[in-house]
Order: C-alpha cells, then structure tokens, then sequence
C-alpha cells in the first residue's frame, strides 16, 4: 500500500474552503444582526434587506440568516453586537478607515492597535482620519482624493490590509492610497 488516498487530499482542501466560508459567514451574520436591530422585517428594512441579499450572494444557509435576524431582533439571547469604526494612519501618511461590528469594543479596539502597531501604522482619534473620506447612501466610504505613494509604500499597505482582513470582527477596510 502507498499510505495515501483521494480522501486525504480532498479533506485538506474542504477544511480550507470550510473554513473561508465560515469566517464569511460570521461576518455577514453579524451584518444582519445589526441591521435587524432596526426591525425584522426586509420589506420595512432596506438595511436588512440589503444585508440578507448579500448573505444570499454569498450562498449562506437561510436558517442561519433567520437565527442572525432574530438575534439582531432582540428575539433570541445572545451577544449585543455594536458597529465600530476605527481610524488609522499607515505608511507615507496614508489614511484607513477600519469599520466592524463586534460583541466587545475593548477587546477589538486593544486588538487593532495591537496589529496596526505590528505593522508601521497607529490608530487615530475620531475625525483624524474620516476627512480623507465621504459617506456614501448604501453606508460604505470613499476616498475623496487618492494619494500616490512608494512601490514600498503600496505593498505595505497591502500587507496591513490583508492582515485586518482575518480578523473576524471586522467589516470593511478604506484608504486613500492608489493600489
């Protein structure tokens, strides 16, 4: 016997693709839940409503949509989710704008200060950062205007994002650099 089989390889990969799933998923639950805290139902909620089609687009399961409605709804116990927004500088005087949804603010504002500072960058205080970008309707943010930095520069900017993309509590990540 050669000691490997379809099985071993196939698991490999499902655990990783398992695993992404599960990470978006969390997210966009936590998405719903914030927007039914305004009301459970889609028709009255364009917030909701926005926030179950993107859980839909994303092939979530419609019992674990209607467990994160019911959740944000104040129907089910649970955690009390609250959306945060974080601003930070980065490398060549870049701005971030950081927005999450978390269960426990002090922890996920200790955790981001300690990542940002791992990675050249530090957080700002409300209004430090926000001029650099606008509100848009559908609640996400734009550059207002975008600055041109070093090829260093970019990647490093690069590399901070990705890295505030694994964590679980946040959302979306905006910066005014030109990738």
């Amino acid at each position: 016997m050669s000691g490997h089989s379809k099985w071993s390889k196939v698991k490999h990969q499902k655990a990783l693709t398992d695993a992404k799933k599960s990470q978006a998923f969390s997210k966009i639950s936590r998405l719903v839940s914030i927007a039914a805290k305004k009301g459970g139902d889609p028709e009255m909620n364009p917030g909701l409503k926005y926030a179950i089609g993107q859980a839909k687009s994303a092939n979530m399961p419609s019992d674990k949509i209607e467990r994160a409605i019911k959740k944000g709804a104040g129907e089910m116990e649970g955690e009390r989710l609250e959306e945060v927004v974080y601003e930070a500088f980065g490398p060549e005087g870049s701005a971030l704008l950081i927005t999450g949804i978390t269960d426990n603010k002090n922890r996920t504002t200790g955790q981001i200060k300690h990542l940002l500072s791992d990675l050249g960058a530090k957080m700002g205080e409300p209004g430090t950062a926000a001029w650099a970008f606008e509100r848009l309707p559908d609640k996400t943010w734009k550059a207002k205007n975008l600055i041109n930095t070093s090829t260093e520069g970019k990647e490093k900017i690069k590399k901070l994002i990705e890295e505030l993309e694994q964590h679980e509590d946040l959302q979306s990540i905006y910066t005014n650099v030109n990738l």
